[in-house]
Formats: C-alpha cells, structure tokens, sequence
C-alpha cells in the first residue's frame, strides 16, 4: 500500500516545503498588514466581510493577494504540467522562480508597499500548486486545514482497528510539523530581521530548485 511505502525522501522534502511556508505566512501575520500569505480561507473571509463593510483598502489587499495566488498556482501549472508528483518533472525550476519572487517581494513589504504581499502570496500558490497530490494522497504544503482533517480520519481508523495507513500518517505529520516548525522560525527572524526574513526560504528554495535541475540533468532524478 501508499501508506507503507512513503520513500523518506518524499516525507523530508514535504516538511521543508511546509516548514517554508510557516516562515513565509508568520512574516504575513506580523508585518504591518497582518495578513496570511499561505493560504485563502481568512483572506476569502477579509475580503467579503471587508467588502461589505465599505472598507476598500482592506477589500482590496485581501482580493490582491486572492488572486494573486491563483497566478501563483497557474503558473506552477504551466512549468510542471501535471497534478501528480513525479520524478523528472521540472520542480527545480518551480522552486527557483519561487524563491525569486520572494526576494522580490522584501523591498516592496518593507516600503509598504500591497504588491509585495501579492508577490508572497503568489510564491506560496506556486508552491501548493506544484504536487497536489501523491498516489493519492493530497499533498498541500502551504496551510494545514486538510492536514489536520487527514490525521484526524487516520486516528478514526486507528480507534476502529481499521488497517493502518501508517506511511500516509507519517507524511501528514511531517507537513504539519513543518509548517509550525517554520512558523516558529519565521517569527523568531522577524524579531531581527523584519521582513528581510523572506531571504531565509528565499535562499533555501533557490538552493534547492538549482540542485534538482542539477541532478535532473544528469538522470539522477
């Protein structure tokens, strides 16, 4: 089964996907909009309570970074051209330009400025967008709303001694972990660094995209 044959690799690399996005939506909730940049379901909510409220300005960041997020998501679609995750597709190149938009996207959140928000949120739907799922399973690596649902049908199965999806429940855990591991990070950083904390998984996902074009083109994956 899936559940038992999760390769270690798959697991690491969904903590790290996940623990980049903790640090990119802690940045988010305490720069000076406050808004989360990771995932849609409170924007969504911000947007329409906003809009019908009168308050413009907020309807507008809120609706920005809606749709900026989408583009984020459409264009990981047209790189990857595929909804499964896959050996040989072109992640390293997802996870360069990611990492890109992200250093992008500092000096704009530090003038203030809405685009750079729409710029982090675009970076985390590429992100999402780039496995969304893994012979069967749903993969998201950006919020943990579905996360937490998974594990919650895994403990089901395990309080009615139903057969085990141990692999599946380890990869849950890891996506979860990651992301409030990266959470913790984010914050810690923008104590001192402020929004410059984006260079972090910035950096990281630039490394980490260079090194998988890297061995794509030599077969390794």
């Amino acid at each position: 089964m899936f559940e038992n044959r999760t390769p270690p690799g798959i697991i690491l690399g969904g903590f790290g996907l996940a623990a980049i996005a903790g640090m990119v939506n802690a940045v988010g909730f305490l720069g000076a909009y406050h808004q989360a940049f990771s995932h849609l379901s409170g924007t969504a909510t911000h947007f329409a309570a906003d809009l019908a409220q009168g308050h413009a300005t907020r309807a507008a960041l809120a609706g920005l970074l809606l749709i900026s997020f989408l583009l984020g998501a459409t264009t990981s679609g047209l790189i990857i051209r595929d909804s499964h995750l896959q050996p040989g597709r072109r992640y390293g190149v997802a996870l360069v330009i990611e990492g890109l938009i992200l250093f992008a996207a500092v000096p704009l959140l530090q003038r203030h400025l809405m685009l750079g928000g729409a710029l982090a949120a675009a970076a985390c739907g590429l992100q999402n967008a780039m496995a969304t799922t893994y012979s069967g399973a749903i993969v998201r690596t950006t919020h943990v709303t579905g996360i937490v649902t998974d594990l919650g049908l895994a403990l089901s199965h395990r309080l009615r001694r139903s057969p085990g999806r141990a692999g599946r429940t380890r990869l849950l855990a890891a996506l979860l972990a990651g992301f409030l591991v990266g959470g913790s990070i984010g914050a810690s950083l923008f104590d001192v660094l402020n929004y410059r904390t984006l260079w972090v998984p910035a950096t990281v996902t630039i490394v980490a995209g260079c090194t998988h074009v890297v061995m794509r083109q030599f077969k390794f994956v």
